[in-house]
């Protein structure tokens, strides 16, 4: 979950599992770039009523500007020609086709994002978990649900249970470094040690696809990470790993406007909640190989726990 610019990375490069000079291609299919594609928005009809939610003046020019911060596969991250792709990128380029302009993704760091709505963008859509912080200052449109879940490789040959983290004792569990999984996975192998249980191995790398490398050679017995880049690896791989398990601590993210324009905000709710009604948004995410994550309501500031 992205609270933060370098939590969760998730595949943290551009794109790295798709280069064959990132992992060992030979080993699995992973030219996978000519057969993973954005999502075509192209189809999408403007709607009139959704567009005359708009405040006077609004996108006068033609184009939905949206920050997001594209170091984040699936969501965000920068294919090897330097294009923004991603289903965060397809959900702006579907908002804006709903209100008949054209999406306009701009690179951003992450933590600048939020301070530059209603000035220098329209809207951040980058993974913003929603926390009661961020929707006192700005509002969110809750469009996904993302939380931690386990890979293994395709069969479970190991016969992995993840049903409890106690019965992760004796496994090796691969993570990316400065995870909320890398934390969760600690704290497990924590507890193996308190209940004089087997020993929890954490075994940490740099960028998950390195843990989802190391998953298809065998070397570790399973990798823990956000729902949605367990969901986009098992794609990657042609399905040499699987998910295991149920998705865990998922809490919803959200499409960041500003307090200041709530009737900017009301358009584009109207937009999200019109693409989730019909079932475009989950097309976008079955495109990435995304299971189980979209919402079916565009709630506004959701109540979450602190």
């Amino acid at each position: 979950m992205r609270f933060r610019q370098h939590t969760a990375l998730g595949l943290a490069t551009a794109a790295c599992l798709i280069l064959s000079g990132c992992t060992n291609a030979a080993d699995w299919n992973a030219n996978r770039s000519s057969q993973i594609h954005s999502y075509d928005t192209s189809s999408i009809q403007a709607q009139p009523d959704i567009i005359a939610k708009l405040p006077q003046g609004a996108l006068e020019d033609g184009v939905l500007d949206v920050a997001a911060s594209t170091d984040y596969a699936p969501a965000e991250f920068l294919d090897p020609s330097g294009k923004a792709v991603g289903y965060d990128v397809d959900l702006t380029n579907a908002i804006a086709a709903v209100l008949g302009v054209k999406g306009k993704v701009h690179t951003a760091e992450f933590d600048s994002i939020i301070a530059s709505i209603g000035s220098k963008y329209d809207a951040g859509i980058s993974s913003f978990t929603v926390t009661p912080e961020r929707t006192a200052e700005v509002d969110m449109t809750a469009y996904v649900n993302v939380g931690s879940r386990f890979n293994v490789q395709a069969g479970n040959p190991k016969g992995v249970d993840t049903s409890d983290h106690l019965k992760l004792c004796g496994r090796t569990i691969g993570v990316q470094v400065g995870t909320d999984q890398e934390t969760a996975m600690r704290k497990a192998a924590d507890n193996c040690a308190e209940a004089g249980k087997d020993v929890l191995s954490v075994r940490s790398y740099s960028k998950q696809s390195e843990a989802t490398t190391g998953l298809v050679g065998g070397t570790i017995d399973a990798t823990y990470s956000d729902s949605t880049v367990a969901g986009y690896a098992v794609e990657l791989t042609d399905g040499q790993i699987v998910t295991l398990g149920e998705v865990e601590d998922a809490a919803p993210q959200g499409v960041v406007t500003s307090k200041a324009d709530p009737q900017f905000t009301a358009a584009i709710q109207a937009a999200v909640q019109y693409l989730m009604d019909q079932g475009i948004w989950q097309k976008i995410l079955d495109n990435w190989g995304v299971k189980d994550a979209a919402l079916t309501t565009a709630e506004l500031n959701p109540a979450v726990k602190e």
